[in-house]
């Protein structure tokens, strides 16, 4: 199953047997609110906190996905999950109220590939027979953590992204029955990439090398071409850094397609919304995932996607001691089965 030096490859193809995304008002504004099974006109969503509202975020998607996959939440064997807040207290607590298993992941916003790829690892070596995997942000909890909060009104610069308030989840299964069914069929691991930004207002800069060595180690590690893929999509390198990862793969002598190369922080939004740079966050690739792009591959637009998840390894604490940003990238390879 391990190929090459940091991949794995899924022989028994793992079900993604359903997935859902939800969103916020920003989000019900933008090109994919049509794919979204659930948007939120308020950023409270009547709670008292915003905190809470990022973990009802999290509550939705994952019981959405469970009622879509006409499972029942008892059967399912583990919840992986993971967010930005810290000790990731929004999984934890949705995750109290769902009363499943539970492995809390944190990846920064790489989490949402992350999860998707133990999932299939879990599922493929017959470590479980039905997994949730999920991934949220909150733009209003978010921000305030990393850099200041959104009502606070300060000027951002151009390379700054929007943090994305979203939910996505998956439920995969072990079921033979496969046939025209999404599933998982490899994933790649990424390893840290630190090369010295410490700008918190430039996470696609940052971000964009660790997002091209993963690519990378997937090619050569499954011995494919990049034409293998009907789309390569980066989680959120928005702007500045999915051009930066597409010269960088170039260089490297993959010939990659930039009509095929997208970026999720990119397709989430309209242009006349004023997100900088374009999307991000843990719920940006999940959503834009879980929801769009799996309506796409079901409609047939797509036979074989790479989703790219990109994470800034940085905490409140580091920024503040003026350490650089150490990044990861994971991606994992989704296939429509014969």
């Amino acid at each position: 199953m391990l190929k090459g030096k940091q991949s794995w490859v899924f022989p028994n193809r793992p079900v993604i047997a359903s997935s859902a995304a939800v969103g916020g008002p920003f989000e019900a504004r933008g090109r994919l609110a049509s794919d979204f099974d659930i948007l939120h006109d308020d950023l409270w969503m009547g709670k008292d906190s915003y905190e809470k509202a990022h973990t009802l975020l999290l509550e939705e998607a994952i019981e959405t996905a469970i009622q879509k996959g006409e499972v029942k939440k008892e059967d399912i064997n583990f919840m992986l999950a993971g967010d930005l807040v810290n000790q990731i207290t929004p999984s934890s607590f949705a995750a109290r109220t769902l009363g499943i298993p539970y492995f809390g992941l944190f990846g920064a916003c790489s989490t949402s590939m992350e999860g998707l790829a133990l999932a299939s690892f879990l599922i493929n070596n017959q470590g479980a027979k039905k997994v949730v995997t999920a991934a949220s942000s909150h733009n209003a909890a978010i921000e305030k953590q990393f850099r200041y909060p959104t009502e606070y009104g300060s000027q951002k610069p151009p390379t700054a992204q929007w943090t994305v308030t979203g939910a996505g989840a998956a439920v995969l299964t072990d079921t033979n029955e496969k046939a025209g069914k999404l599933v998982t069929t490899s994933a790649t691991i990424g390893k840290v990439v630190d090369l010295g930004i410490s700008d918190p207002f430039n996470m696609g800069g940052a971000m964009a090398p660790a997002a091209a060595d993963t690519i990378i180690a997937h090619f050569n590690d499954l011995q494919l071409d990049p034409s293998y893929y009907d789309l390569i999509i980066t989680g959120d390198l928005a702007k500045i850094g999915s051009p930066i990862a597409l010269e960088l793969l170039q260089k490297e002598g993959l010939q990659i397609d930039s009509e095929k190369f997208k970026d999720c922080g990119l397709m989430i939004y309209q242009e006349d919304q004023k997100v900088q740079a374009g999307g991000s966050g843990a719920g940006c690739s999940a959503a834009v995932l879980y929801g769009h792009l799996f309506n796409e591959m079901k409609r047939g637009k797509y036979q074989r996607i790479l989703l790219v998840a990109t994470g800034a390894l940085l905490s409140p604490l580091s920024f503040q001691q003026k350490e650089s940003i150490p990044c990861i990238a994971h991606a994992v390879s989704i296939e429509v089965h014969p």
